[in-house]
Parts: structure tokens; sequence; C-alpha cells
């Protein structure tokens, strides 16, 4: 179908499964650096700035009421960051409801999954087997698809009302967008989802990039050598921090060398450092602790003992003080060791307890409970 629409790839590029289930791109015979392994031209890209310019106003109507309710809401990024993803899921909506005999598109669409494993997509049961970090950005997909259905609702939009109305197809075209789609910012951002592009897999060190051109032709480009036989790949997501690729692919890498410290609970302290997830890491296989933990464990102690010496080791921290930082740390070494100790076996213990719940689960009816046991080993 995508090479009946215009799609071109490198000799020896292939799709490859070893089950019949789960499939990604190969390179058969090798390509070289800066070679083109696909190209998808824009008459098949799905892109977020040409379905807007699609839709016009009767889409305008929708994203409005989109806005609204995640402002009542108060949503952590708000409606207009995401309203690329929107109009992806509105388009997947129409020409799913078009059906093969309209929809150029509905050969692409019916090969896509119709069971997924991510944040969207669980129970509540499942909700009560994840630790904190992992539960709140679940629960954040499941809320931004309940949104978007109910903007679909509350908005005008040349849709069906049986469409609009179905919860599993709703859920079902939301996943499609959120598990598919590429972000670009030039020529203006926007999401897009290039069929065949779209079967690149994960990596943390991936040998592929995508690229989109001023007419909207993707392109994906080998980034250095490929030897005959290796997968194609692409990075879905920050290598350090595997959760949040759980929550929206539902899947687990399997090559990450660090991993978050999941002290959702000095959120306040992190964000007043000015500090990142992607900084407070611990080393998965020699157990190293980034020394901005440290920081954030002990700006806590100091906040509840010393609010003085919390407020002179926050200005330290921001304007790079690591003379200040060492004094702090070396006098409150013990606490702040304390305090990391009783964060991290809470943490392991909380975890062991989840993951026993998980696999008392019957797995036919709760099939997500391997990827949430795995994603909380």
């Amino acid at each position: 179908w995508a090479t009946q629409y215009g799609m071109q790839k490198a000799d020896g590029v292939e799709l490859y499964s070893q089950d019949g289930t789960d499939y990604q791109l190969i390179t058969q015979s090798g390509v070289s650096a800066g070679q083109s392994v696909v190209y998808v031209p824009s008459d098949i890209v799905l892109n977020s700035y040409t379905i807007e310019q699609e839709f016009g106003a009767s889409l305008q109507q929708a994203e409005s009421a989109l806005i609204q309710i995640d402002t009542q809401s108060n949503v952590p990024q708000g409606a207009e960051y995401r309203l690329p993803l929107f109009r992806l899921m509105v388009k997947i909506l129409s020409e799913y409801e078009k059906g093969p005999e309209v929809s150029i598109y509905y050969p692409w669409l019916n090969s896509l999954p119709r069971q997924f494993f991510n944040g969207v997509s669980m129970t509540n049961a499942c909700f009560k087997c994840l630790p904190p970090y992992a539960g709140w950005l679940a629960q954040n997909e499941r809320i931004t698809c309940s949104h978007f259905t109910a903007a679909l609702r509350e908005g005008y939009i040349p849709l069906l009302a049986e469409t609009i109305t179905n919860k599993e197809v709703t859920k079902w075209a939301y996943n499609v967008a959120l598990t598919r789609f590429h972000e670009v910012w030039q020529p203006e951002r926007a999401k897009v989802i290039g069929p065949m592009a779209d079967m690149l897999n994960h990596a943390s060190e991936p040998n592929c990039q995508i690229t989109v051109d001023y007419e909207g032709n993707m392109n994906v480009e080998a980034l250095y050598d490929i030897p005959a036989g290796s997968p194609l790949t692409i990075s879905l997501g920050d290598p350090t921090n595997p959760t949040p690729i759980f929550a929206q692919y539902g899947f687990l890498p399997q090559d990450c060398a660090t991993i978050f410290c999941k002290a959702k609970h000095l959120d306040p302290q992190i964000m007043e450092l000015g500090y990142d997830y992607k900084e407070l890491l611990i080393q998965t296989e020699t157990g190293e602790i980034a020394p901005k933990v440290w920081d954030i464990f002990l700006y806590d102690i100091l906040q509840n003992s010393d609010p003085g010496a919390a407020q002179q080791f926050l200005m330290a921290c921001r304007n790079g003080d690591e003379g200040s930082k060492e004094q702090y740390q070396s006098e409150y070494f013990a606490y702040t060791l304390d305090a990391m100790k009783n964060h991290f076996y809470s943490i392991m213990n909380d975890v062991e307890n989840l993951t026993y719940k998980a696999q008392s689960y019957d797995i036919n009816k709760h099939p997500r409970v391997p990827v949430i046991a795995a994603h909380n080993e």
C-alpha cells in the first residue's frame, strides 16, 4: 500500500518479525551514513499543520472547547501544546469513518494494532500496581485522551455521533496518534506520521533520524554506516528515563544505563532548584547517584530545619557555587544519606508489594500485567 502511494525505501530495507506480531524495519544489505532508507511523500504523511488547514473552522471550534476543558482542569501542559496531537486524532477518526471505499488510508489503518499497553489503555486495577511517578504519567495520558474525546463531543467537527461516542474507537485513534507520531520543528512545529516510517523501533543510541522538508515529505536517513541484518532505529524518548516511554508507548527499553531517582515527593524542591528529571539519575549498573539528587534531598532537609541555610543553599545551587554546596553537603551528609536511604528502601518495598499485587491478577483479564511487572522490576 505504501509503495503504491509513493513510499520509497533503500534496497534491502524490509519489515521483519520474529513472531508474526511485533514488526520492525531492518536492513538486509546494509546502508551508508547519510543514505535515505525510507522516503514518504507528503501525499500520505499525516501532518498536524496541514490537517489544521484541511478541517478549518470546524476544527477550530473543537480546539477552543479543548482549551477551555484543559483550563478548567489545570492540566500541567495546556491544550495549546497538545493541539497537534489532537489534530492527528481527528484525522485518523475521519479516515476511519470514511471506510475502505473512500479513504486511501484505510489499508494502513487496518494494519495497525488493536491492543495497547500504555497508560491510556490501563484500567483502575493497573494503576493500583504502579508506583507514584509511573502512575502519574500514565494517568496524564488517560486524562488527555478523556479531554480530547470531550472536545470532540462539545466542538463542531463533521464526524458522526456514533464515531465520537464510541469509546473504543476514540481511544484507539488517540493511541494510534500517540504511539506513531514524530515531532518536527521545521519548517513549523508539527506532529507527523509517515506510514512505513512509523515502523521504526526505539533505541537509546539510534542509527537513523527523521526529517520533514518544506513540502512536507518525510525522509529517514542513516546517521552512520549500518551493517546488514541490523534493525533501523530512532529515539522515542529520553533514554535516561524509561518511565515516560512506558507510559506513552507501553514498552520498556532494555538498554537504559540510568534511571530517574523517583523522588516525586520532592517536586517542589526540584522546581525551586531549577532541576529536571533527566538530571536526577542513578546509574543502573553501578548505583552511582548524580550530585543533583543529593541536592534535592539536602534542600528539603534544610527547609525543614534551617530556612536561612536553605535559602543560602538554594542560591549556591542556582549560581553554580560548588564550594558552598560542598560545605553544606559535608555538614549534613549523615542526614542526607539517611533521607535518601529511607526514600530508596521505601520505593523498593512499595514496588515489591505493587508487583506482587499485579501478579495476583488474572492475566487474561489484565493483559498489561507483564509490562507493569517489568516496569516495576
